[in-house]
């Protein structure tokens, strides 16, 4: 059973998990694609991490949680890593993030909108005839089109 007050530089991966919120291989995930430093080991080979494996896990989880790519989250790290980062680089990847994220959504309200106004036009009849299908299969239609066009 991990020890709930283990000193902060001999954590386990299981209790860096737990202290985190994060999944033991999400954990090592992140190591291999080096989002997170490899940790010391102790004489017997075991991993032990510290808090400065915390406060980074918890940075690299909470750039997720923005939707922030990997390679951004990178980006992000090495700046912080180099230590001589200024709040304008910072803000600049920040901007052009939340620009993605802006088209995102608008993709998503054009979605919205299409599947809104099809499933209402849906009878929930038990006859074979859907608007839902017919608007995917005309999506399906329009894709072939492209492609025969474009060969």
């Amino acid at each position: 059973m991990p020890d709930d007050h283990a000193p902060a530089n001999d954590l386990k991966r299981s209790d860096l998990a737990r202290m985190t919120g994060c999944n033991l291989e999400t954990i090592r995930y992140y190591e291999s694609v080096g989002l997170m430093p490899d940790p010391p080991r102790t004489s017997w080979g075991h991993r032990r991490y510290g808090s400065a494996h915390v406060e980074r896990l918890n940075f690299v989880m909470r750039a997720r949680d923005l939707g922030f790519t990997m390679e951004e989250i990178r980006g992000l790290l090495a700046l912080v890593d180099r230590g001589s980062h200024t709040c304008a680089e910072v803000e600049r990847r920040g901007r052009h993030h939340l620009d993605v994220v802006r088209s995102k959504i608008r993709d998503l309200q054009a979605i919205e909108s299409v599947l809104d106004g099809t499933i209402a036009r849906c009878t929930g009849s038990d006859t074979p005839d859907c608007p839902l299908l017919d608007v995917l299969n005309e999506g399906q239609i329009k894709s072939e089109r492209v492609e025969s066009a474009s060969d």
